[in-house]
């Protein structure tokens, strides 16, 4: 389990990621519906709106959240892996689970059937449930069910008229992709001399310090024990989750790691 809040969540277990980086801008995705809302209108928490199809609320403090996994071990051996996108409400707490009958199952199918091939491929690579857990599919599921179901930007009657039946859950994880194929954190590590080693231990300081010279804000990490498995990376977001504008902020609160004696432990 890992604690935002005071809140527990499953971690359902979640990478090379370095040659298939696209570091385009964080408002392109890789399917064709477009919300018709565009990149001007308020940035979300920026205000005490109702949602809408154009402005992401209550749900607007979104978390792209990764796993580093070693016991077992997902994903490369040079790479983070996917564990989701979470619309947090503004201070912090959030709502789960929010349209039980939007709980779809048969992702792969869901996705191959809507052109989004591509996109299923890059989660067989990079979004990968801990093989004790269960499968990719039922991670991709709870992801789904349990957080993309809560946009208010995700609507069905956000669709353009016409839309199949599933395809705003198509568009999420297309954006889930293509907003972690911008945040390569085991290169951005690497960059500034941090490397994997089951010996050599880190400040909280060190490290966050490393990854804002890279991304330019601060993001929030956690612990199993001293060992550093999950990052936490923090936006607004302008218009659409299906084609809006992710603006990168720091955490509003640290991660559960220590303050000393952090690992980042191998893959082996």
């Amino acid at each position: 389990m890992v604690a935002l809040n005071g809140l527990l969540r499953p971690a359902v277990a979640a990478g090379s990621i370095a040659a298939s980086l696209n570091t385009s801008s964080l408002n392109k995705r890789a399917g064709s519906i477009s919300s018709g809302c565009g990149t001007t209108g308020a940035l979300s928490c920026s205000s005490n709106a109702k949602g809408t199809c154009c402005f992401e609320a209550p749900g607007g403090l979104i978390l792209q959240t990764q796993f580093w996994d070693t016991s077992p071990e997902t994903g490369p051996t040079d790479s983070w892996t996917i564990h989701g996108l979470w619309p947090d409400n503004c201070d912090g707490s959030f709502s789960e689970d929010c349209d039980p009958s939007r709980d779809y199952t048969g992702i792969s199918s869901l996705l191959t059937a809507q052109g989004a091939s591509s996109t299923l491929s890059f989660m067989n690579q990079f979004w990968l449930n801990d093989p004790d857990d269960g499968s990719n599919e039922e991670l991709w599921e709870h992801e789904w069910t349990t957080h993309g179901t809560c946009y208010s930007t995700l609507q069905t009657s956000c669709l353009p008229e016409g839309s199949p039946k599933g395809a705003e859950a198509v568009a999420f994880f297309e954006q889930v992709v293509t907003l972690f194929k911008t945040l390569p954190t085991y290169e951005w590590l690497t960059n500034q001399g941090i490397k994997p080693s089951s010996s050599t231990t880190h400040t909280y300081s060190a490290l966050t310090a490393a990854l804002e010279a890279e991304a330019g804000v601060i993001p929030a990490l956690n612990c199993d024990g001293s060992d550093l498995d999950e990052i936490y990376w923090y936006f607004h977001l302008r218009g659409s989750v299906i084609d809006g504008e992710f603006e990168p902020i720091s955490a509003p609160e640290k991660g559960d790691c220590p303050s000393s004696g952090i690992k980042w432990l191998p893959k082996n």
